[in-house]
C-alpha cells in the first residue's frame, strides 16, 4: 500500500515522459479546428483552463448543452473525480477524489460538508442538502479538485465547484427560450419551460432574467396497505428565477444586486423497496398476508415529501482603486427551508411490533416523520488584487460568515397512547415536557456558527518559465447550539447547551513549470479543513444494552485536515487540435469524520478516525481531430482507505465501532470512473447543422456507509416473528455493496444561429443503477435502495433571440 509522497515523484516522473511524448505530433493547423480556450477565475483572477496550475474542469454552457446535463448529478459523471450522492433532486451530497466518510443523512444536521459549492462568489452548499439549481443560463460550472481552503474557506476540504453564471451585458437584447418534453419507461411525463432576457436599459444599467420550470416524471410505484397501488409517486417539480442587474456609473465601479430563488417540490422518493417490515414474503398467511415487491416498487402506508425553498441574495461590487489595483467586496445572504416528510411507519412497526410485540392495530398505526430545517447565511467578503502583468500577482482578504440553523423533528404517531400499549416503556401517557400526546419523539436544535478568516495568495514568475505560488489562510470559528430531545423513544434532553470551537492555517504551496509552450508541469503542496461538531444524544430507550456501551459518550467531533500532494501536466497536442492534462495525487487525512450507524439505537453519530487517506489520478482528453468531429474521455481511479481503526470494549470483548477497520474503503465514491463523449457534426440545409452526440458513462463499485464493508459487503437484517410471525426465515440478507454500473446517452439534433432542436434519448440500454443504499433501523423497518430513472426519450427546442 502506497503511504508516502514518493508516489507523487514517481507520477512526475510519468507526466514529464508523458508530457515529451504526446507534445512530439504535430499536424498542419488547416486540416483540424483549435480547441476552443475556456476562461476561468478558480484563483479569483480570470485565466485560461489550461494555465490554471492544479487539477481542475470546467463544462462551457455549450458543452452543458450539447450533454443534457441540467443539474450537477447530471453533469458530475461526464467529470473525472467527482461523484454525486443520490438521495433525490435537492438532496445531493458532493465527494471529489473518493474523500467521503459516508453518506449524511437528513438526521445529521451538525455535519459540515467537505466539498464547497458557490454560485458565483456566493456559498450555497449546505451538507444535507446541496442545492441543486438548474444550469439554465449558466456560462460554465468550474470543478476544482483537491483542498481550496486558502480561498474557498472550510467547506473545501476536498474541492470546490462554482457554479458561473452569465452577467448582465450593456451590447445588446438578447434571449432565449426553450422547452421539451420527455417520457420515462414504465414511468410518466416530464418536461420544462426555460428562458432568459437580457436588456441593457441605458448605457451605465443592463438587466438579465433568468426562469425555469421543471416537471420530473415519476417511475417509482408505491404499493398501499389495502392491495392498491399509487403510480409513480416520485414526481415533482422545479421552478426558479435569478434577476440580476449591473450598474458601472463609471469605467472603474462595477455594482451587482441580485436574487435567486428556487423552489423544489417532490411527491416521494426515488426509492425501491427489496425488504420491509410491513410488506415481505416471509410473513405467516395466517397472520399477515406475504407481499413480494418488484422492480421500482415500495411501500408506503403515507405520501411522502420533499420541500426546498432556497432564495440568495447578494451584492458584488469591483472597484478599481488604481491600473494595478481591485478591490472586490461580496455580500450575501441566503435563506432556505426544507421539509422532508418520510413514512416511518415501517421504522415504528419495527419497535412497536418488533421488539416489544404490540397488536398490529398499534404498529400499523400511521407514523409520519417531519424533518423540518430553517436555515439563514449571511457572509461578507473584502478582497485587494493586483492586476496587469507585473511578475508579482496577489489577492488577499477577509471573510466573515453568520449561519442560523434551526433543526427540528416530530414523530406523530396519532391515537397511540389511545390504542393502550401493554409493554411498559410504551404504556401511560405520551405527552413529556415538550413532546405532546402521540408524539412518540421531538426533537429541536438551534445552531448559531460564526467564522472569521484571513486569507492571501501571491504569484510569483521566478523567470519566462517558473512560477511560485504561496498562499494561506487563518481561520477561527464558534459553533454554539441547545438540544432538546423529548418523547418515549428519546432520552429526554431539554435545552442542553453545547460549544465547540478552533481556530487554525490553512497553507498552500504550488509551482508550475512550462516546458515548452504546449507542455506546462505543476506540482503542490496544500492543506484543506473541514469544521468539527456536537453529537446528538443516543435514542437512550431504543438501545440494546450494547449498543449503549458501544456508543455512548461520544459527544463532540474535531476538525478534520488534509494535506494533499500533487503533480500535474497540461498539455496542448496535434498543433492546437487536443488538450491532454494529468494529475496525481496523494491526500493523507487526519481525524476523518465518520459516519456511524448506532445499531438499534435509531441514531447516527460522527466518529473521528485518526488516519485515513486517499491516492490516485485523473486523466482528460478533449480533441477536435476533424472539423466535424469531437471527442472527449476524462477518467479517474482512486484508492480512498482507512489507516487506523476505532473499537468498543464491553464484558472483555473489544470490537470494531461502525466499520472503521484499518483497509477499509471510504465509501459513497467509486475507485474507478470514466466517460467518453463524441459528437459528429453534419450538415443539413443550407443555414442547419446536424449533429449527434453520444456519451457513455462508466462508474464502478461503491459502498453508502464505511460499515457496509463488514462481513463481506452482506448486510443481515433480523426479522421480527412480532410482526407477521411465525416467520419463514429468522433473517434477510442483502447486498450492501453498490455494483458498478454503465450509461449510454444519445442526442440527435440541428442547429442554426438561432435554433437548436434535438431528440435524446437518456440511459439508451435501461440500464438499471444502484445508487445508494437506505435502510430504517440498520435494516430491521426496512432495506431499500435509491434507483437511476429508466430509459428515458424526449425532444427539446431552443430559440435565441
Amino acid at each position: 500500500m502506497i503511504k508516502h509522497p514518493r508516489y507523487i515523484r514517481t507520477s512526475l516522473s510519468l507526466a514529464v515522459a508523458m508530457g515529451f511524448v504526446v507534445a512530439a505530433p504535430t499536424v498542419h493547423a488547416e486540416s483540424v479546428r483549435v480547441i476552443e480556450e475556456v476562461l476561468v477565475t478558480a484563483r479569483k483572477q480570470s485565466e485560461t483552463l489550461q494555465d490554471v496550475p492544479f487539477s481542475i474542469a470546467a463544462m462551457t454552457e455549450g458543452k452543458l448543452q450539447q450533454s443534457g446535463a441540467t443539474d450537477l448529478e447530471s453533469m458530475a459523471n461526464n467529470v473525472a473525480g467527482i461523484s454525486i450522492q443520490n438521495l433525490g433532486p435537492g438532496q445531493s451530497q458532493v465527494a471529489i477524489r473518493g474523500i467521503s466518510a459516508g453518506q449524511i443523512v437528513r438526521d445529521q444536521p451538525g455535519v459540515k460538508e467537505q466539498v464547497g459549492v458557490y454560485m458565483d462568489e456566493s456559498v450555497i452548499s449546505m451538507s444535507l442538502f446541496t442545492p441543486d439549481l438548474d444550469f439554465y443560463d449558466i456560462n460554465r460550472v468550474e470543478v476544482l479538485r483537491g483542498p481550496q481552503g486558502t480561498l474557498f474557506g472550510s467547506g473545501s476540504l476536498s474541492g470546490t465547484i462554482r457554479y458561473i453564471s452569465n452577467q448582465p451585458n450593456f451590447e445588446e437584447q438578447s434571449g432565449s427560450v426553450q422547452v421539451g418534453g420527455e417520457t420515462v419507461k414504465e414511468g410518466s411525463e416530464g418536461g420544462n419551460i426555460k428562458g432568459h432576457w437580457n436588456v441593457p436599459l441605458s448605457d451605465t444599467v443592463a438587466l438579465r432574467a433568468v426562469g425555469y420550470y421543471q416537471q420530473y416524471a415519476g417511475y417509482v410505484d408505491a404499493l398501499q396497505p389495502d392491495g392498491s397501488v399509487n403510480k409513480d409517486v416520485n414526481e415533482g417539480s422545479r421552478e426558479g428565477l435569478r434577476l440580476a442587474m449591473t450598474f458601472q456609473p463609471s469605467d472603474a465601479l462595477t455594482i451587482t444586486p441580485r436574487v435567486i430563488y428556487q423552489s423544489i417540490e417532490m411527491d416521494g422518493f426515488n426509492r425501491e423497496d427489496q425488504y420491509n417490515i410491513l410488506a415481505n414474503p416471509y410473513t405467516d398467511p395466517a397472520s399477515r398476508a406475504p407481499v413480494t415487491l418488484g422492480e421500482y416498487e415500495q411501500f408506503t402506508q403515507l405520501e411522502e415529501k420533499f420541500e426546498d425553498d432556497f432564495t440568495l441574495f447578494d451584492l458584488t461590487v469591483n472597484y478599481d482603486l488604481s491600473d494595478t489595483l481591485t478591490l472586490t467586496s461580496v455580500t450575501s445572504y441566503t435563506d432556505r427551508d426544507v421539509l422532508v416528510l418520510r413514512d416511518a411507519t415501517t421504522l415504528n412497526a419495527s419497535i412497536v411490533g418488533g421488539s416489544y410485540g404490540e397488536a398490529e392495530s398499534i404498529y400499523t398505526l400511521d407514523a409520519p416523520l417531519f424533518d423540518t430545517t430553517a436555515a439563514e447565511v449571511t457572509t461578507q467578503e473584502f478582497r485587494l488584487s493586483s492586476t496587469g502583468e507585473s511578475a508579482l500577482q496577489w489577492v488577499a482578504g477577509v471573510f466573515y460568515s453568520d449561519v442560523r440553523r434551526d433543526y427540528a423533528q416530530s414523530l406523530l404517531v396519532s391515537g397511540f397512547e389511545a390504542s393502550g400499549p401493554v409493554a411498559a416503556d410504551l404504556s401511560g401517557s405520551t405527552a413529556g415536557a415538550r413532546a405532546g400526546t402521540d408524539e412518540l419523539y421531538f426533537s429541536e436544535v438551534p445552531y448559531k456558527l460564526e467564522q472569521f478568516a484571513v486569507f492571501g495568495e501571491l504569484s510569483y514568475d521566478v523567470n519566462d518559465k517558473t512560477t511560485v505560488i504561496l498562499g494561506a489562510r487563518w481561520f477561527d470559528y464558534e459553533e454554539t447550539r441547545e438540544l432538546t430531545f423529548d418523547g418515549i423513544y428519546a432520552a429526554s434532553v431539554i435545552a442542553k447547551k453545547g460549544k465547540v470551537s478552533s481556530d487554525g492555517v490553512s497553507p498552500r504551496v504550488m509551482v508550475r513549470y512550462d516546458l515548452n509552450d504546449e507542455v506546462m508541469l505543476n506540482a503542490q503542496v496544500s492543506q484543506g479543513f473541514r469544521l468539527g461538531g456536537i453529537n446528538d444524544p443516543l435514542n437512550v430507550p431504543l438501545c440494546s444494552p450494547t449498543d449503549l456501551t458501544t456508543f455512548g459518550g461520544n459527544d463532540t467531533w474535531e476538525d478534520e485536515k488534509l494535506t494533499n500532494y500533487e503533480v500535474g501536466a497540461k498539455t496542448t497536442i496535434f498543433g492546437g487540435a487536443a488538450t491532454l492534462n494529468m494529475s496525481a495525487f496523494y491526500s493523507d487525512i487526519k481525524d476523518l469524520q465518520a459516519t456511524v450507524v448506532a445499531g438499534s439505537c435509531s441514531s447516527r453519530l460522527v466518529y473521528n478516525v485518526p488516519e485515513a487517506h486517499s491516492q490516485g489520478f485523473e486523466v482528460e482528453l478533449f480533441s477536435r481531430p476533424l472539423d466535424n468531429l469531437e471527442f472527449g474521455l476524462s477518467g479517474s481511479y482512486v484508492q480512498a482507505e482507512l489507516d487506523s481503526e476505532v473499537t468498543s470494549t464491553t464484558g472483555g470483548v473489544t470490537s470494531i465501532v461502525g466499520g472503521i477497520r484499518d483497509g477499509n474503503e471510504l465509501p459513497t465514491a467509486p475507485g474507478f470512473q470514466m466517460a467518453v463523449t463524441a459528437t459528429y457534426y453534419f450538415p443539413i440545409a443550407e443555414a442547419w447543422e446536424g449533429y449527434l452526440t453520444a456519451t457513455y458513462q462508466n462508474i464502478g463499485a461503491r459502498f453508502t456507509q464505511i460499515a457496509d464493508q463488514e462481513n463481506g459487503g452482506q448486510g443481515s437484517a433480523t426479522l421480527f416473528p412480532g410482526v407477521g410471525g411465525p416467520l419463514s426465515q429468522a433473517s434477510y440478507e442483502y447486498d450492501r455493496e453498490l455494483p458498478a454500473y454503465q450509461i449510454v446517452n444519445l442526442r440527435l439534433g440541428a442547429k442554426t444561429e438561432q435554433w437548436d432542436t434535438a431528440l435524446f434519448i437518456n440511459n439508451a440500454a435501461d440500464e438499471k443503477a444502484i445508487l445508494s443504499l437506505d435502510t430504517e433501523r440498520d435494516g430491521r423497518g426496512r432495506v431499500a435502495y435509491h434507483v437511476n430513472q429508466p430509459r428515458t426519450i424526449g425532444i427539446s427546442a431552443r430559440y435565441n433571440f
